[in-house]
């Protein structure tokens, strides 16, 4: 198996309780390596964007109000399997059905404020990559 990379997102539920680190140091203890690493506040029309596919659901408007209240953290992290690990390292989408030691379980404090978003496919990772990443700064 070749290495892979996927696109992570420290949510600003997260970053404003001062979880940043830890669910970094979660990252690279499991074999994670950060290839760009950035913290900043998305704007409405970024997280408008950023989530246009969700933009026909009812929580829409709720969740891009959400994103951009405060800041985040967006990653691409290296390592074999990579949007399948850290799919399996965020947990359940909801942290009450969570596995122990996840990100979600761990951070998350409801479905809405869970913490963490993870790419669902390779094409998608290079496709959320390219929203917050030049290639020069993917090191």
């Amino acid at each position: 198996m070749s290495l892979e990379r996927t696109y992570a997102m420290i949510k600003p539920d997260a970053v404003a309780a001062g979880n940043s680190g830890k669910i970094i140091d979660l990252i690279e203890k499991h074999g994670f390596r950060i290839v760009a690493m950035k913290k900043l506040r998305i704007t409405k029309e970024q997280g408008e964007a950023f989530y246009a596919v969700h933009k026909e659901r009812p929580f829409f408007n709720s969740l891009v109000t959400f994103m951009t209240e405060g800041p985040i953290v967006a990653l691409v992290m290296e390592r074999e399997d990579a949007v399948k690990q850290w799919r399996d390292l965020m947990g359940a989408t909801n942290p009450a059905n969570a596995a122990e030691g996840t990100v979600r379980k761990l951070y998350a404090t409801s479905i809405e404020r869970n913490a963490a978003h993870g790419s669902d496919a390779s094409e998608t990772a290079a496709d959320e990559t390219r929203f917050f990443f030049s290639s020069s700064e993917l090191l």
